[in-house]
């Protein structure tokens, strides 16, 4: 991605998304090069006649709803995520916080073939530093909250990965009467998700015993992933979590529809909702597949391993502060620890192997691969899962089983490796 690039996509997207003028909403994390993309996309932006409103570090979600919230027509983010400082890239959200159709995205597409605009001097945009807006972000934030809930007494470390949400994060929960010790909250456009944040918790499992907190938060570098850590420093993944905040949900008759997972979501998840009476479905990787199943069904409920969690009943998107809060506002209600709500799921052991092959193929096209997965899956029956797909960016296969023995689980993962191995 270059400047050049930048400055054509923003032209591109305010010809499909603000024809007339209007308005974009910029934010981004706190890479060295988003300085670098954020001039580029308000000059594109600008040049074409659209107002631009600078935000300035704010997590992805942030953008999303202040997009909505000051009625702009269309939010931008800078952001590579929970990717090295090194990576950047652009992200967009419709007038109403949601990503854009497929459709919006080709014909923008097609509009980054055309020159750059620049309209006459009289109908330029403008561009404004909005940066004390957040505020805003931090109100709709606290006031996902139930009534009468709040923080109070709870000692809290949390982790911003040096990334998008340093300033918000910390002080939404401070407001809300947790004591603080924050983390990964000094960034120098190069330490994102530098040791620290969701991606690598380690800091975090030490600092939560250590500082005796009653719990720790990991955001990852745009603040739309979270991890959690219980007061022993065990790390909560993202399928605890929607354990977590779906058993309560049911117990309130606050869950309509099935909670949604991925191919790669525990089966310990499925297993413990199946014994709360919770209808669980799985969905292909990527939480545009989980967004889509539960518009689908009426859900309000799902999830990946990785922490990207989607509470549709509080917001659009995937908001890790947001979610956080969900989870904190159980342990207040029911004043139990994250260990004892997070304990009525057991985490199956899950083996993953990554086979490289000379190109990808389907390997299920296979008949002795085929033969030997059937066989295998009458083996573990009910008590594990295989997953066997071709990976969607590399030469590879992967390989994943889970079981109730680790062992079983390692041994017929090893011998699918091996058939992969041999096919090609």
């Amino acid at each position: 991605m270059t400047v050049d690039f930048a400055l054509r996509l923003a032209s591109a997207a305010a010809r499909v998304l603000a024809p007339n003028g209007g308005t974009a909403l910029i934010g981004k994390d706190t890479r060295l090069s988003g300085y670098m993309f954020e001039s580029a996309l308000e000059a594109g932006f600008v040049a074409a006649g659209v107002n631009v409103m600078l935000m300035g570090p704010l997590p992805t979600p942030g953008i999303a709803y202040m997009t909505h919230r000051l009625g702009c027509n269309l939010g931008v983010v800078i952001s590579a995520s929970h990717n090295p400082f090194e990576d950047n890239g652009i992200k967009f959200f419709d007038a109403n916080g949601g990503k854009l159709s497929d459709e919006l995205e080709e014909r923008i597409e097609l509009e980054l073939a055309g020159e750059p605009l620049t309209r006459p001097s009289g109908e330029l945009g403008r561009a404004s530093r909005m940066d004390s807006s957040r505020n805003l972000y931090q109100e709709f934030c606290r006031s996902t909250l139930p009534a009468g809930v709040d923080l109070a007494g709870l000692k809290i470390v949390v982790d911003c990965a040096n990334g998008a949400a340093y300033k918000v994060a910390p002080r939404t929960l401070a407001d809300l009467g947790a004591e603080i010790v924050p983390i990964g909250s000094t960034p120098n456009g190069r330490n994102i998700n530098v040791g620290c944040g969701s991606t690598a918790p380690e800091l975090l499992q030490l600092t939560v015993p250590g500082v005796h907190a009653h719990v720790g938060i990991a955001l990852d570098g745009d603040g739309d992933r979270l991890l959690m850590v219980d007061h022993l420093g065990r790390i909560v993944d993202g399928d605890q979590l929607l354990y977590v905040i779906a058993r309560a949900r049911h117990a309130r008759g606050q869950l309509p529809g099935p909670v949604v997972g991925t191919l790669m979501s525990n089966l310990g998840l499925e297993l413990a909702l199946r014994r709360q009476g919770i209808a669980f479905e799985r969905v292909a990787v990527g939480d545009r597949y989980v967004l889509a199943r539960l518009r689908e069904t009426g859900g309000i409920l799902g999830g990946e391993t990785s922490g990207h969690i989607l509470c549709l009943d509080r917001t659009t998107t995937g908001d890790g502060l947001v979610n956080a809060l969900q989870v904190l506002a159980i342990m207040q209600q029911e004043r139990k620890p994250l260990a004892e709500l997070a304990a009525g799921m057991n985490r199956l052991p899950q083996v993953m192997l990554n086979v490289r092959v000379a190109q990808r193929f389907e390997p299920m096209g296979v008949p002795a691969i085929a033969k030997l997965l059937r066989e295998l899956e009458a083996q573990l029956a009910e008590r594990g899962r295989i997953v066997l797909r071709p990976s969607g960016t590399e030469p590879l296969i992967r390989v994943m089983v889970e079981a109730q023995d680790e062992s079983l689980a390692r041994q017929c993962a090893e011998r699918l490796a091996e058939a992969v191995r041999t096919a090609h």
